[in-house]
């Protein structure tokens, strides 16, 4: 029984729960509720402050005067509470901590729904409620599908900076409602399955991208009202585009409104600066050994979760809270209780949050960002996984990357490149990734990391994004990369969407969603669990022509396919690829077509199988192969 306490907001049971690390519904307790007391209405107010002196809530509504409205302790819990009647949505408010040291700290509420548009810091009352959801058959569809099994396709999206308006207002930044219409349109139109939103969460400071939070609950008010980000995500739903997260755990910043020495002590954060500061960044590193910071953290995913009906969180800098000398020196951290660098709390916060998340068995995404080789990051936490449903493939990124930016000449010395993901492409359930981070700080955009002349790196760029899109693992590509943005990606600024008047860039985008179509036809790119049944290489030690061929094995063995693909300027008028059986070949996707800007074009699309050794098996087919050229075949 919840007995109540207090006001008579909080519960007993809400209070052990809390202390437990275990009140998932933290969100409807903590912040500031519509709530009526002693038949009044107005908002109910708390805050964890227990190193606290006194907490009082200001705002405009008594002119933020740290006197007028103190709160009141509940007994043991370090939770303050206050009752304002007359409230309402809309009012500005922080929370006026007095510390031990009798100094006064202006914070804003950990827990808010919303908060001030920047350069504003305060939080602002908001009921999430009463949203009129539409996304039912989307919403079962996610439940009755399992992601490792189907096609995930992702979009990347920074959306302050995807398109811009001509309205001078906010920075001419799209609103999320505007957004819905042009963003669902557009990535359906491309094929992709799924967009990943960067930055969404409140933050104070543009250039970050969202990655230094202050309001883990509040959508950022850059774009508008958290009904307006519902109506974004709902309206993304009806069309068949689910919605992925950035989800940032691992740090968070040290403004003076924010988490940071929240009641005039390390509170969030780990006490010891060896623990609780990343040095890189000059961020703090939350205590994943307090009950009650993982229960804000695992209460914040699924808030998003269940109030937004998110499909999933790509959560951010995994290898930072896994490692205790994370970018740390000799001497600058401090080992575990077996003297090793693992900080198995933050172990133990993942095995606790995935199984929460993924245990609702609703198709939910947890997605690691791991940049190492940590083991068993897609295995579940009974057998000593983390239990993430997908990992970034930083490591294929890496080799695709420096083989793709190799002059063709090069290119036979570092074959093994693209050949060494195979080794581990079952250990884990990955996503291929070339994300924003990967066109930014001097790195180039896709485009110019290729060799060669103008229409060279459209050619190299084909051929990578079709020899990506057969490699096992679901795919991410970053917004601007589907049609060649040429610029480096910047925040303050929309995408070169004016290149699309350029043939060149327009054939590059028309290639990149027919691939994208032909991984969703067909299950032999994506229905494979693990990624090792389904994957054959016809030959990966064509290294003197730079050439490979594999098969992508369907799991009914119908429509599989097989994939060449030149990485060289020469073109191979008599190319012979061996093939497993006597099954005509059909040429599904030829990336030299004149409509893709080659001038390649086949009329007879089947290819017969005749006998005939090659690459050690029986039968072959002859195709000529153009420069960069790529052919997918299906057969039975």
């Amino acid at each position: 029984m919840n007995k109540k306490i207090g006001m008579g907001f909080f519960g007993e049971l809400d209070l052990y729960l809390f202390g437990e690390g275990r009140h998932y519904r933290l969100y409807e307790k903590m912040g500031a509720h519509p709530f009526t007391y002693r038949r009044q209405a107005g908002i109910h107010f708390a805050v964890w402050a227990p190193h606290a002196e006194e907490v009082s809530v200001v705002g405009d509504f008594n002119g933020w005067n740290p006197g007028k409205t103190p709160m009141k302790r509940i007994s043991g819990s370090g939770i303050f509470e206050a009752f304002v009647p007359g409230l309402k949505e809309g009012e500005l408010y922080k929370y006026a901590i007095s510390t031990k040291s009798s100094s006064l700290l202006m914070k804003a509420d950990p827990f808010a729904f919303y908060s001030e548009y920047r350069p504003g810091t305060a939080s602002v009352t908001a009921d999430i409620s009463g949203f009129s959801w539409s996304d039912s058959a989307w919403m079962e569809k996610r439940r009755n599908q399992d992601p490792v099994k189907a096609p995930i396709a992702v979009y990347e999206v920074h959306l302050g900076s995807w398109r811009k308006t001509n309205r001078p207002e906010r920075d001419n930044c799209l609103t999320y409602r505007e957004a819905a219409r042009e963003l669902a349109d557009y990535v359906k139109s491309m094929g992709y399955t799924h967009v990943e939103l960067m930055g969404i969460a409140e933050h104070p400071f543009d250039g970050s991208w969202g990655y230094q939070v202050t309001g883990y609950y509040a959508p950022t008010s850059r774009y508008g009202m958290p009904k307006d980000f519902m109506y974004l995500v709902n309206y993304l739903h009806k069309k068949g585009i689910g919605v992925i997260l950035d989800w940032v755990p691992a740090h968070f910043p040290r403004d003076a409104h924010g988490l940071a020495d929240f009641d005039g002590e390390p509170l969030y954060e780990y006490a010891d600066p060896r623990k609780g500061e990343h040095p890189d960044w000059g961020t703090k590193v939350f205590d994943y050994g307090k009950n009650e910071v993982k229960n804000f953290l695992i209460a914040n995913a699924l808030y998003w979760i269940e109030q937004y009906h998110i499909d999933g969180l790509r959560v951010d800098a995994v290898a930072s809270m896994l490692y205790l000398d994370y970018g740390r020196r000799d001497g600058e951290w401090v080992p575990n209780q077996y003297g090793g660098n693992q900080n198995l709390e933050a172990v133990e916060f993942f095995k606790h949050l995935n199984s929460v998340l993924t245990g609702r068995r609703d198709g939910v995404m947890m997605i690691a960002e791991e940049s190492t080789a940590w083991p068993k990051v897609t295995h579940q936490p009974e057998d000593d996984g983390l239990g993430f449903t997908f990992k970034w493939n930083m490591g294929w990124m890496h080799d695709f990357l420096e083989y793709m930016k190799l002059d063709p000449i090069y290119r036979k010395f570092n074959h093994n490149k693209m050949t060494f993901g195979l080794t581990y492409a079952s250990s884990e359930h990955f996503i291929l990734v070339l994300s924003h981070d990967e066109v930014v700080h001097l790195k180039c955009s896709m485009i110019n990391k290729m060799p060669g002349e103008y229409d060279d790196k459209f050619e190299n760029l084909k051929a990578g994004y079709s020899f990506m899109m057969g490699h096992p693992g679901k795919k991410l590509l970053f917004m601007g990369q589907e049609f060649g943005q040429f610029q480096e990606w910047s925040e303050a600024r929309e995408l070169d969407w004016y290149l699309l008047r350029e043939a060149r860039h327009q054939q590059l985008q028309d290639y990149v969603r027919d691939l994208q179509m032909m991984y969703k036809k067909y299950p032999a790119l994506y229905a494979d669990a693990n990624g090792y049944d389904g994957f054959q290489w016809i030959n990966a030690d064509d290294a003197d022509r730079s050439i490979y061929s594999f098969i992508r094995w369907s799991p009914t063995k119908r429509n599989n396919l097989l994939f060449v693909c030149n990485f060289t300027p020469v073109e191979r008028k008599d190319y012979w690829v061996g093939v497993p059986q006597k099954k005509q070949c059909r040429l599904i996707l030829n990336s030299a077509d004149p409509m893709y800007g080659g001038s390649h074009h086949v009329e007879n699309t089947v290819f017969k199988p005749v006998k005939g050794e090659c690459d050690g098996l029986p039968y072959l087919i002859e195709y000529p192969l153009p420069a960069y050229g790529v052919a997918v075949f299906a057969f039975n």
